[in-house]
């Protein structure tokens, strides 16, 4: 099977993931960049394609750890208690599945990486179990009387 081109023909020929896992990885990206003031600014000649969405001066990069890092924490924002389940329901079960996904964007020209980005640096960056589950924290809600 050729590689896929288009978003569509990535659909098609990775059914590994659903159309929501891709929409929750771009939305973390900008949940990383404009909640969480992540990523470094990398110029454009640093990167291996031209860039998607670029700054001033170059593109805003999160390298693989710190992309999950903030996945998880705008997924525990989203879906609370509920993260985990709410993620295997589109395929992902691990940080390596967002690598998968980063890297099939990439593929596809709809992300960019620089020559130091691998796909295993979003290998085992956290355990779903502990980081959905065990170590979830129910917090007040702000609007409760006291």
């Amino acid at each position: 099977m050729p590689k896929p081109q288009s978003f569509p023909e990535l659909l098609a020929a990775d059914k590994r993931y659903k159309r929501d896992a891709y929409a929750f990885v771009f939305e973390a990206l900008r949940y990383a960049h404009d909640t969480l003031g992540m990523g470094t600014e990398t110029p454009a000649e640093a990167l291996e394609q031209p860039p998607v969405e670029q700054g001033p001066t170059g593109q805003r990069h999160l390298t693989g750890g710190e992309l999950c890092d903030a996945i998880r924490r705008y997924a525990q924002e989203q879906f609370g208690y509920m993260a985990a389940t709410v993620l295997g329901s589109w395929g992902i079960h691990k940080t390596g599945d967002f690598g998968d996904i980063v890297f099939n964007l990439i593929d596809i020209g709809e992300m960019s990486k620089t020559k130091h980005d691998r796909r295993e640096d979003f290998d085992d960056v956290f355990d779903f179990e502990t980081a959905f589950r065990r170590d979830y924290v129910i917090e007040p809600s702000r609007n409760t009387p006291s």
